[in-house]
């Protein structure tokens, strides 16, 4: 399996735990979104799935396991963009931020892809 010794040492894990970290100060500095409990908690769920679901994969010290959390993780990362561009649609996070974000997401999938590939691939 990928040499990893621990989820910790995964780049996507990384990205995605400190995008998990800028969602929660989003979500408590933005007024907007700490009153919609509904979108807040929503983006706080995908954010946290997709670490949640690099760590659960790794564990389970099956490549094939592996890859399918990666895949649950990059479904998470889409829905966290989806909820993303709603936030900045209803103007609860600017442009700019969306921005931002969306690329982060983009890289993290990506990444997400790249590993699954790899470990599908390796011998």
């Amino acid at each position: 399996m990928a040499s990893f010794k621990s989820f910790e040492e995964i780049n996507a894990w990384k990205k995605g735990h400190s995008l998990v970290l800028e969602i929660y100060k989003f979500t408590n500095l933005s007024k907007e979104l700490r009153n919609d409990f509904g979108l807040r908690d929503q983006l706080r769920r995908s954010a946290v799935s997709i670490t949640s679901n690099i760590a659960e994969g790794h564990e389970r010290n099956s490549k094939k396991d592996f890859a399918r959390f990666l895949n649950m993780a990059k479904g998470s990362a889409a829905e966290l963009r989806n909820q993303i561009l709603i936030a900045r649609d209803l103007k609860y996070i600017s442009d700019q931020d969306h921005k931002r974000l969306h690329s982060e997401l983009i890289e993290i999938g990506s990444m997400l892809s790249g590993l699954r590939k790899y470990l599908l691939n390796e011998q």
